[in-house]
């Protein structure tokens, strides 16, 4: 089963590994990791999606909330949390299809963010079956390059 954790830590130093280390310790697959600073720039926020059974989680969760430098966990429950996943992707592009890529990024409100003379590097933020849907649909063109940060959620 895949969940959503966010940990809100003290930015600082070995937080990260101590946190990571707790998840892979308990036995969970860590499907996607994002780390960033929040506002208060003395605080960061740990987002990350794993795989695991509910009394794993539960006794990870019970764990993190004891780990020194852990200010709030929160584990979402479906529906709990907006999410959302950007990406960038270089996408072979000739002059013959660029309109049906154009066309394509436009159904998905995504943005051009870099035009080569044999390439594009399309932006796209939203659900990871949005992201997904859209990388279906360039695959068939050339994708050259692909960076995806996983899912981002905070509470509703």
């Amino acid at each position: 089963m895949r969940h959503t954790i966010s940990v809100l830590v003290e930015n600082k130093f070995g937080v990260l590994a101590r946190v990571s280390g707790m998840f892979s310790g308990r036995g969970f697959n860590i499907d996607s990791l994002n780390v960033a600073p929040t506002h208060d720039a003395s605080l960061s926020r740990i987002t990350a999606v794993l795989k695991g059974d509910e009394a794993a989680l539960d006794l990870c969760i019970k764990q993190l909330r004891k780990l020194v430098n852990v200010v709030e966990v929160v584990d979402f429950k479906e529906g709990q949390a907006v999410a959302r996943e950007l990406v960038l992707v270089k996408v072979k592009a000739d002059a013959k299809t660029r309109p049906e890529i154009f066309q394509i990024n436009e159904i998905f409100r995504a943005k051009i963010v870099h035009l080569a003379a044999d390439s594009l590097i399309i932006e796209a933020t939203g659900d990871d079956t949005k992201v997904s849907a859209l990388l279906g649909l360039l695959e068939p063109f050339g994708i050259l390059e692909l960076a995806r940060t996983g899912r981002l959620a905070l509470k509703r």
